[in-house]
């Protein structure tokens, strides 16, 4: 793709910051949004809880990119705690969707964040992009984390969902987590190991993120997972193998409950999610399988 402006919310996160890195090294213009006074020309103020999104400076932008929302293993849940994750991701996208529909030149694409908890739990049962959604706080907050971006699609600009898996890096999310454990020998199996887990490299989860941004025909939602889910018996000893560490713990499932609350079920659970729709449009997965995936993290 040719030298485009791009404006990115929540680009100081994991996946944002990787994304400009991506994005500026190959000579694109990023604005960053942020929630203060912008210090610099590349900044662009807004407001996810009020609403406010300063639309002029997203002028010229060929795309708009959401990955904004609190972290949703960053504490244990409380009711307040679920209204912020909720707020977070609701008020924010619309804020942005109406942003963008707004301008005299609206962006070609409005890429947002959404998450493969949008099916809950699949138990062995594998899910593509087709299957409905599942039951529960995270199902029901991902359809409307993705309805609230309608003004955008209403308004004629091409609408993507990236559905996004566990990411594989060695700092932020669940395996910003994981990682330390496993290099101090302290990993293991969590409850019976049996639930699948559905994984994506860093690395490819900001090739794909870039590949629907570039891809005109593309739009709806897409699962950002690697090819082939595992269960987390199957992770824990990959993990084993590659940071050449022993995985003999194991964390029983009424200790994850007490530790996590109603989170725990979230790590419990089987999501066992497969990208076919990246797959079909010609996507290829530079680290496809977890051990592949968990080198990558320690470069």
């Amino acid at each position: 793709m040719d030298a485009s402006r791009i404006a990115v919310a929540g680009a100081s996160g994991l996946i944002g910051t990787a994304l400009v890195r991506s994005l500026t090294a190959d000579g694109h213009e990023v604005v960053r949004l942020v929630r203060r006074t912008p210090r610099t020309d590349d900044e662009v103020e807004w407001d996810p809880e009020r609403g406010y999104v300063d639309a002029v400076g997203l002028t010229g932008c060929d795309a708009v990119v959401n990955l904004a929302g609190a972290g949703i293993a960053d504490r244990r849940w409380s009711d307040a705690y679920k209204r912020t994750i909720r707020d977070s991701r609701l008020l924010g996208t619309a804020a942005l969707a109406e942003a963008a529909a707004s301008l005299d030149r609206p962006p070609r694409v409005f890429l947002n964040g959404s998450a493969i908890g949008f099916y809950g739990d699949t138990g062995t049962r594998a899910v593509d992009e087709s299957a409905p959604p599942g039951d529960g706080f995270l199902p029901s907050l991902c359809v409307e984390w993705e309805e609230a971006a309608a003004p955008a699609r209403e308004a004629g600009v091409r609408t993507v969902f990236a559905r996004t898996g566990l990411v594989v890096a060695p700092e932020g999310g669940a395996w910003g987590r994981l990682f330390p454990l496993f290099r101090a020998g302290l990993g293991g199996k969590m409850g019976d190991g049996r639930q699948y887990w559905s994984y994506i490299a860093l690395h490819d989860h900001v090739a794909a993120l870039r590949f629907l941004i570039d891809s005109d025909s593309l739009s709806g939602p897409f699962n950002l997972t690697a090819p082939e889910p595992l269960t987390n018996a199957e992770i824990t000893a990959a993990m084993g193998r590659v940071l050449h560490r022993p995985t003999l713990f194991q964390v029983p499932a009424p200790v994850l409950k007490a530790v996590l609350g109603e989170m725990a079920q979230e790590v419990l659970g089987s999501q066992r999610v497969r990208p076919a729709r990246l797959l079909e449009s010609g996507f290829t997965f530079a680290f496809p399988g977890i051990e592949e995936a968990v080198r990558a993290a320690r470069a």
